[in-house]
């Protein structure tokens, strides 16, 4: 299968579901990322695209699409939805990944409403959570035990941003790995990523 993961900003789809990416491509299923900006209200550009770069490598991504839409910016609309539109025809994904319309970052909350109308016509469709989301109620899961040390390496990967988190002393790292042991417990395994699906369909 093709997997889209879409994202607004560098690391944002690492922290939500980079295990689960590692894990298909770990099947050998073709993964593909689409970044909305370069993230540089967060540090430079071109370090940022070089350090999502590297983080693919370690994930398996077998190609990155760049929106190049101005950081904090991203405005919803039809050039967005249509930007969507254009990477799904041209990779025709069988999984959708993306952030959660609920946050208190409007660059993920414009991303989710353009890629709600953009995946219309897609079956399987799944908001992933960030540090910054907001009422996020999972009901799949998805154990990344065997891999956790896999996707925080990928997150490793985005240097300049790990100690970015605007909580104390607190490095992203921390946060995912707190993260993915809360959600583990929820489903009843040591570590997992979360989801809340806009579509879900199950093959019988």
């Amino acid at each position: 299968m093709n997997i889209l993961a879409v994202g607004a900003h560098p690391d944002d789809i690492e922290f939500g579901c980079g295990g689960t990416l590692i894990k298909f491509a770990e099947k050998g299923h073709k993964i593909f990322m689409l970044i909305m900006t370069f993230g540089e209200q967060g540090g430079k550009a071109g370090i940022r695209q070089k350090e999502q770069e590297d983080a693919g490598k370690l994930i398996g991504v077998h190609g990155i699409f760049w929106g190049k839409y101005k950081d904090t910016f991203l405005a919803g609309g039809r050039e967005l939805i249509g930007k969507i539109e254009d990477v799904i025809a041209e990779v025709r994904p069988a999984f959708i990944f993306c952030s959660f319309p609920d946050d208190t970052h409007q660059d993920h909350r414009h991303l989710a409403q353009a890629v709600i109308s953009a995946t219309r016509y897609i079956k399987n469709v799944l908001f992933y959570e960030g540090p910054t989301s907001q009422n996020f109620d999972p009901h799949v899961y998805v154990d990344i035990s065997a891999i956790l040390e896999k996707k925080m390496a990928a997150l490793q990967a985005h240097r300049s941003q790990v100690m970015k988190t605007n909580i104390g002393s607190l490095s992203i790292i921390e946060l995912a790995a707190s993260t993915a042991n809360f959600r583990g417990i929820q489903g009843r395994v040591q570590y997992a990523e979360a989801f809340q699906p806009a579509r879900l369909f199950i093959s019988i």
